[in-house]
């Protein structure tokens, strides 16, 4: 993990009378500089796979998702971000590359900055939007009883599956095992690959109008979106959550595959047999633990969300 810049912490009054002032912090080209190398091995390690396979053409079922479904683009991952109130001083070899990036502003010292203003001019209601829904996820209780039946409530009576696979159990084993559990799915974006059969065995009945009143912090899916919504947050996002919030994706996607109905030994990948108590134990214990880890990241994210939305906010009147 690289280090991160921190803009100090300044009152809530304070920031709304400072909102659309200079970056709070000026970076140096020796400080910056570092941070953004570190920041691009890591990220080249952490895709790695993805872009050997695809100068090959190879397919992957478990890390293809987080570049098809998600649209990520390892150059995307790879570039480093300060972050929102960071201004990075050039260096001898000239100013930071920020300044051909989309949502940057080079002073005329040829210090770059994201633009704030900028980004908000584009993106101010999907801003809106995340905080509103990452806010309310970190206010709910984490739920943990799903035994990750949704992936197996996207094969239930089919004859064709989404991934070429054989089901570990067969297809009459696989819905035997849909019909003995109860499915209580909250997240709409795994709810809406059901199969016709499995929509109404769910307890509710997820839309993308209830996301933000049914999104809860134990959903495996719900967890892995941190990195959807550090995308979409593009440049506001230091550099090191992005890719907290992708590497925390691409860990679960592993468990979300490994407790589905497929058989992936071919990919040297052990069932966890949610069928079993042994196998619904270990589901908990690791979906546990990624809540708790996507919530620290959650809560991050609030925050970029919240420095934004504070320069979005219209100065206070004075007199009258």
């Amino acid at each position: 993990m690289t280090a991160a810049l921190t803009p100090p912490v300044v009152p809530d009054a304070a920031r709304r009378h400072r909102a659309h002032e200079e970056p709070s912090t000026t970076v140096p080209a020796t400080t910056w500089v570092p941070l953004l190398e570190a920041h691009e091995r890591r990220a080249d390690v952490l895709t790695a796979g993805h872009r050997a396979r695809r100068a090959t053409g190879e397919r992957h079922a478990i890390d293809d998702f987080l570049y098809d479904y998600y649209g990520t683009r390892p150059s995307v991952l790879r570039r480093w971000h300060p972050g929102v109130g960071v201004s990075l001083e050039p260096g001898p070899d000239g100013s930071a590359p920020h300044r051909q990036w989309r949502w940057y502003a080079t002073a005329a010292d040829g210090a770059v900055s994201f633009d704030v203003a900028a980004f908000l001019a584009d993106r101010s209601e999907s801003v809106r939007f995340i905080h509103r829904l990452l806010s309310a996820i970190a206010s709910r209780p984490a739920f943990t009883g799903c035994f990750g039946l949704h992936e197996w409530a996207m094969v239930y009576r089919q004859r064709e599956h989404r991934h070429p696979l054989p089901l570990r159990l067969g297809q009459e084993g696989t819905d035997a095992v849909v019909e003995s559990h109860q499915i209580r799915c909250t997240h709409f974006d795994a709810y809406r690959f059901f199969t016709p059969d499995a929509v109404g065995l769910n307890r509710l009945r997820p839309t993308r109008e209830s996301q933000v009143e049914l999104d809860q912090p134990g959903c495996l899916h719900a967890s892995m979106d941190c990195h959807k919504w550090a995308t979409k947050l593009g440049p506001a996002v230091p550099g090191d959550l992005a890719l907290d919030c992708f590497e925390l994706a691409r860990d679960i996607r592993l468990l979300d595959m490994q407790a589905s109905p497929y058989d992936f030994s071919s990919y040297g990948q052990p069932a966890v047999a949610i069928e079993t108590p042994e196998g619904k134990a270990e589901y908990v214990a690791r979906q546990r633990e990624f809540a708790q880890r996507a919530g620290q990241l959650r809560a991050r994210l609030i925050g970029v969300c919240a420095a934004l939305l504070d320069q979005a906010a219209p100065s206070p009147r004075v007199g009258l």
